[in-house]
């Protein structure tokens, strides 16, 4: 993917980070969208210290406006992005008869408007370019669901059936779509519903066949491959990392 550019929502931190990273370490020039802009570019700058090109912007994904100008300023800057990732998003953990209409909207907004937002400010530069990578990035729970997870859960359900609709869309174009639903993954989300109680690791990793808790190096692997040109045939798939909870 040598001079490719890439963009990562919610690359500064967690899964977000370490795709950012592979996919600098493989060539890209990485553009990382976060909603913490110093995060952003504090990652971008070490990107960079380690030989890669990367920039860090500020940008919320539940802001279109935000989103266009930060498409335009990787165009600018980077050229015109032909890889996304999109990686932001956002649970919380309630029971469902305490879900309020702004939290349904919220993460609604984060977790599935946005990821469609940033898929139809790409998607007019990659059909330019003739080629185009998209991933995003959903959640093993909408397999089985997740106790007191509404919003989330149907949110990431969204994720995939959009996945399959633009794949059906855009593949002819040379545009790929695929959706990773992470399992288990060792990231700032699961850190902080294992600290709230939610979830027993220790049980968890128990009751992963591979025996060890997912890292997000295992996410970012899995989406250097499908942003390759080797993935050219695969598209509108649901590529689980999840260490075989789910298959």
């Amino acid at each position: 993917m040598s001079a490719r550019t890439a963009i990562v929502t919610g690359g500064a931190s967690g899964i977000g980070e370490a795709v950012s990273r592979r996919l600098a370490a493989d060539g890209a020039l990485v553009a990382i969208f976060d909603l913490n802009g110093e995060a952003a570019r504090d990652t971008a700058a070490s990107i960079e210290k380690e030989g890669g090109k990367a920039v860090g912007l500020a940008v919320d994904v539940t802001d279109r406006a935000a989103v266009d100008a930060g498409v335009a300023e990787v165009r600018a800057r980077l050229g015109r992005p032909a890889i996304l990732v999109n990686n932001a998003g956002l649970a919380v953990v309630q029971p469902s008869l305490e879900v309020t209409a702004e939290d349904w909207n919220r993460l609604l907004a984060v977790n599935l408007t946005g990821t469609f937002s940033c898929c139809q400010a790409v998607l007019p530069d990659m059909l330019d370019e003739g080629w185009g990578r998209i991933v995003n990035i959903s959640s093993s729970s909408v397999h089985s669901g997740s106790s007191r997870m509404a919003a989330y859960v149907a949110a990431k359900s969204g994720v995939v059936g959009l996945t399959k609709v633009l794949a059906l869309e855009f593949s002819p174009k040379g545009i790929t779509v695929n959706t990773i639903p992470p399992g288990f993954i060792d990231s700032p989300m699961l850190r902080d519903t294992v600290e709230r109680g939610f979830v027993d690791l220790e049980q968890q990793t128990r009751q992963t066949p591979v025996g060890r808790i997912g890292r997000p190096e295992d996410v970012a692997a899995a989406c250097a491959f499908l942003v390759s040109e080797e993935a050219g045939y695969i598209t509108g798939q649901v590529i689980g990392v999840n260490g075989g909870r789910n298959t």
